[in-house]
């Protein structure tokens, strides 16, 4: 079971999807996001696989839930620093977004 300790070192942030390209190859459906974090942060890439979930359009310039803190991770050979913080199961996927638009970086709590 995970504790409050646990939980709290995730740093969860709100970022804003400013370029989406396909990754050709990949084993899964997959894309290459480029994630605007905030000045403090910046820009991220991470590779997530939404693809069968999303149009390039749908994503593009959509505020989304991440997680900025992982050990980065090579996927598709593209090293992914960070993740998107969903909900679904195999067949669908549908990402958590703030309610109302927020600052790029804005922490969750």
């Amino acid at each position: 079971m995970a504790s409050i300790e646990d939980l709290s070192k995730l740093d969860l942030r709100i970022g804003r999807i400013k370029n989406v390209e396909d990754i050709e190859g990949a084993r899964s459906p997959v894309y290459k996001l480029e994630i605007y974090l905030g000045e403090e942060i910046g820009t991220r890439t991470i590779v997530a696989g939404i693809k069968n979930n999303y149009s390039k359009e749908e994503l593009l310039n959509r505020e989304v839930v991440c997680i900025v803190n992982l050990e980065p991770k090579k996927i598709a050979n593209i090293l992914s620093n960070g993740m998107l913080l969903a909900a679904g199961d195999e067949d669908k996927i549908i990402l958590l977004t703030p309610e109302k638009e927020i600052k790029e970086g804005s922490g969750v709590r």
